[in-house]
């Protein structure tokens, strides 16, 4: 940091591990008040049964009460495809903005004709209350944030940077597990390079926080904390200066090794409509569609 640079604070981060979904939701205090924002929740999703279940959305909602925090934001790095948001939910209880980035229309407009939404469903973004713009910012009480946009994994990836600590997603993972597929529908391993290069351009001691973990093989415990610093030496895809090349033609290899997550058929049509289910239909039943060899 310059001697001119203005210190950053140290945020307060509280970690939610989902096992059934390796997902990290995290909440992020202001110390110096009372103002949190809360990063990529989930709805627990039955998918043989087709039920929901908010035991870790109350959670977080509990943590939250009980530490007597106001919720200002309720914030999803990406559309994702591994879970399912409870950001209407948490909204609901807590109140803040749901806020995502603004390529979520690109994402919107991929998913809505892969699952012929109609004209009834929206893509331009309005189902959230915030489309983040790359270098925009915001504050957390007195904590300030920054938007990154770090497309690869999606077209529509954020990256929150909020003072001492990065909120990076599936971007990265953590170092002896590497980094996000990439053949998504809008994915690109080029892009995510470059993405991942601006994260590793913040300061070293820069926290990174990753939105899922699996466990390497020789680590026993999950993980979800590490340093810009560490990334840029250990990550087994992209450290100790790896070049372009090599890294596109691993993932790109990798990826065609990998199988659709779990959840992804009901994740994507809820995800993109900010966490909200389509509408029901004349039965007063909610319905999800499953595309049939689409993905």
């Amino acid at each position: 940091m310059s001697a001119d640079a203005t210190p950053r604070k140290t945020c307060d981060v509280t970690a939610f591990f989902d096992e059934a979904t390796n997902t990290v939701s995290l909440v992020v205090r202001d110390p110096g008040s009372k103002t949190c924002a809360i990063i990529d929740s989930v709805l627990d999703f039955d998918y043989a049964a087709g039920r929901t279940d908010t035991t870790s959305a109350d959670r977080i909602i509990d943590h939250v009460r009980s530490s007597g925090l106001e919720a200002s934001w309720i914030l999803e790095t990406h559309v994702h495809a591994d879970h399912l948001s409870a950001a209407p939910y948490i909204q609901e209880r807590l109140g803040g903005k749901i806020g995502i980035g603004a390529n979520i229309t690109v994402v919107q407009d991929t998913f809505g004709k892969i699952f012929n939404e109609g004209t009834e469903f929206q893509r331009d973004g309005s189902q959230f209350d915030r489309l983040f713009e790359d270098g925009d910012t915001f504050e957390i009480g007195s904590l300030k944030a920054r938007v990154m946009h770090t497309p690869g994994h999606t077209p529509a990836c954020l990256t929150y940077v909020i003072e001492d600590c990065a909120f990076v997603g599936d971007t990265l993972f953590m170092p002896d597990f590497g980094t996000a597929r990439c053949d998504f529908p809008g994915g690109s391993a080029s892009d995510l390079y470059n993405s991942i290069q601006r994260i590793l351009a913040l300061p070293d001691d820069t926290r990174l926080f990753v939105g899922h973990d699996y466990k390497a093989p020789d680590r026993d415990d999950y993980a979800w904390e590490t340093t810009v610093g560490e990334q840029k030496a250990l990550n087994v895809h992209v450290g100790a200066g790896k070049p372009i090349e090599d890294f596109v033609a691993m993932r790109t290899a990798r990826d065609k090794t990998l199988g659709m997550p779990r959840l992804i058929i009901p994740s994507l049509q809820v995800n993109m409509r900010a966490g909200q289910m389509p509408k029901p239909e004349d039965n007063q039943t909610v319905y999800l569609k499953v595309p049939i060899n689409k993905l």
